[in-house]
């Protein structure tokens, strides 16, 4: 028997189904397609970008058996990098706000993981996670994984997701739909799919606080119109990996029809997921609703509802958000 048909972990990153919105395909007359990259080993989309940024850097020699990773993160990239870490011979070193949820805390610790987990401060404060991830790899000598401004994160899914939402959909997508935590994936995977047929539509949908829906649409990154509880999306600057990218249509999502969305899934499609997630599908609904009956829409299901049972999935903790699960989703079509 050969051993070449073999990999371990570390090749098994990508290559998740495209799974079919039955209702919300109905409800829009399109296909309305969910990317499962809670699939991926360490169960989110930041397995592809975990792994594209510890392979460049073990080719241009960052990265030596036994070196040590260090990384800023809301959880899920940081769970990927201990993840992949391990599986190529790495220690990984952790920088998340305390305000993340304790699921993902936790895991990280239970993984391996050394994590320091710091006060939220902006970007703008040095005492901000990345500012110190940062510093602590300068002086210790660790390599920094950078992923908001290392584009080894995009290119990881301009080499992997775009192709690979392609082919599922033998050339046929109409529009690629990803919320920015970094922009890796809308960036990376947008660039691929755009290679391959211009007229196939970028879209950001972009939760409240956040700065990419007005970035993308008026230039600007004004973050003064509200706020979310979605964790690992949201960001506040135009990183590295969204730089020169170009989105065709950018949606402001409230945070109660993400949460609709996602209990819809749960309840009729048996997708267990994150707030993330709610909001790139609603970004794909709002898309669908706009432009018209018969496209084929890709988004991304970027993790499970795992890592949110004290949260989003704790009854308490929706009420002091303001937030109802009960909904029907009727209710967001209007």
């Amino acid at each position: 028997m050969s051993v070449a048909a073999y990999q371990s972990l570390d090749g098994h990153v990508g290559n998740t189904p495209l799974i079919r919105l039955r209702r919300l395909s109905e409800l829009t007359s399109c296909e309305i397609l969910g990317k499962a990259e809670f699939m991926n080993p360490s169960g989110s989309v930041k397995d592809r970008a975990a792994y594209g940024i510890i392979t460049d850097a073990e080719q241009q020699g960052l990265l030596k058996p036994g070196s040590t990773i260090v990384e800023g993160t809301a959880g899920n990239t940081g769970i990927g990098l201990t993840v992949i870490g391990h599986a190529r011979g790495y220690q990984t070193v952790i920088v998340i706000p305390e305000t993340r949820a304790p699921e993902k805390i936790s895991l990280l610790r239970a993984l391996g993981a050394e994590v320091i987990a710091v006060p939220e401060k902006p970007y703008s404060d040095p005492e901000n996670y990345n500012h110190i991830a940062r510093r602590l790899a300068e002086e210790r000598g660790w390599f920094w994984a950078n992923q908001f401004d290392n584009l080894s994160n995009r290119q990881a899914h301009y080499r992997s997701t775009g192709p690979e939402i392609w082919e599922q959909t033998k050339g046929q997508v109409n529009a690629f739909v990803s919320s920015v935590g970094t922009g890796g994936t809308l960036a990376g995977t947008a660039l691929y799919l755009k290679k391959q047929n211009p007229n196939v539509a970028a879209v950001c949908p972009d939760p409240y606080g956040a700065a990419m829906w007005s970035w993308f649409t008026n230039g600007n990154i004004d973050t003064n119109d509200g706020d979310s509880v979605a964790e690992g999306i949201g960001q506040g600057r135009v990183t590295k990996n969204i730089e020169g990218i170009t989105v065709d249509k950018a949606y402001r999502i409230d945070d109660q029809t993400a949460l609709t969305i996602v209990y819809q899934l749960l309840r009729e499609e048996g997708l267990f997921l994150g707030l993330s997630s709610g909001i790139n599908v609603a970004g794909a609904v709002r898309f669908a609703r706009e432009h018209g009956p018969d496209q084929a829409i890709a988004t991304i299901l970027c993790d499970s509802g795992h890592k949110y049972q004290s949260t989003l999935y704790n009854i308490e903790w929706l009420a002091t958000n303001y937030l109802n699960p009960g909904l029907p989703l009727e209710s967001i079509f209007g």
